[in-house]
């Protein structure tokens, strides 16, 4: 009979099994896309979506609001891009994996996080490119230090957002019906409140609190902050970023938990992991 602390040490480290799941998440992505299909596809359908919301500032004759509108919308596409991650991690179930996965000797949170990586490099490239294309087609030239600060609010935004939407994706797994209304529910909500389409200030100040929980809030403030007052204001948008990043391991850790829970409670036979 095999001991407990013998199979404690042939359980795969979590680092392994996150690597090993990130590269299978990588693999699903190629499946899904060729360079081609993403480029023509995907990524011109983003573009056409934040100038869209340009045209409404054009609308409404004012420069700043086509401005502000472009850097929002801009930023969004990728976090409402990772947001997928709420889909599939409810994708487990639908593929038959997931009892396989909870009875094996691994933390099962590796897996579903690694898998989910594969939304990482593509809603990056899509805020990327958003922000440094279709603000220059508007006629909004781009200073050296405002070029910088797109390279470095945009990962840093869809590595804390991607944290934000694993313990959403966790709660789903119990229910995989709703994961397309909570990934969509979830993103449209933060496009509301979070500074996107209209500053936060303006709504009301339970509204303005509880934009706080959200990553995008405070990269976001931070981006418009560099835009607007130029280098002095780096400090700051530093500041907004460390905010940003701690505030998604919050919610990533949080989002391990509830996984490692739910595989606990399917053990247990109080899930039916089977429907």
């Amino acid at each position: 009979m095999v001991s407990r602390d013998a199979v404690r040490r042939q359980r795969p480290s979590s680092l392994r099994i996150f690597a090993l799941a990130a590269r299978t998440g990588l693999g699903d992505l190629r499946t899904n896309y060729t360079w081609w299909s993403w480029a023509s596809g995907w990524l011109l359908r983003c573009l056409m979506e934040v100038a869209f919301f340009g045209l409404i500032g054009l609308l409404l004759q004012s420069r700043e609001a086509i401005f502000f509108l472009l850097i929002g919308r801009g930023l969004f596409v990728g976090v409402a891009e990772v947001m997928w991650v709420i889909q599939s991690t409810a994708w487990e179930r639908a593929s038959g994996t997931l009892p396989l996965l909870v009875t094996a000797p691994g933390r099962v949170w590796p897996v579903f996080a690694g898998r989910s990586t594969q939304w990482l490099p593509s809603a990056m490239a899509t805020s990327l490119v958003s922000l440094l294309v279709v603000p220059a087609a508007f006629g909004f030239a781009l200073t050296p230090a405002e070029l910088a600060a797109f390279v470095l609010v945009v990962p840093v935004t869809i590595v804390a957002s991607y944290g934000f939407a694993l313990p959403i994706g966790a709660l789903v797994l119990r229910r995989p019906s709703w994961r397309n209304a909570a990934s969509n529910v979830t993103h449209n909500v933060m496009g509301l409140v979070c500074g996107v389409l209209v500053p936060v200030a303006f709504w009301p100040l339970p509204v303005q609190w509880f934009a706080q929980i959200f990553p995008v809030t405070h990269s976001l403030a931070g981006l418009r902050t560099v835009l607007e007052g130029g280098e002095a204001s780096w400090p700051p948008f530093v500041l907004s970023l460390a905010v940003t990043l701690a505030l998604g391991a919050w919610w990533f850790v949080v989002g391990a938990w509830l996984l490692e829970r739910f595989a606990e409670a399917a053990r247990d036979g109080s899930i039916d992991i089977d429907t």
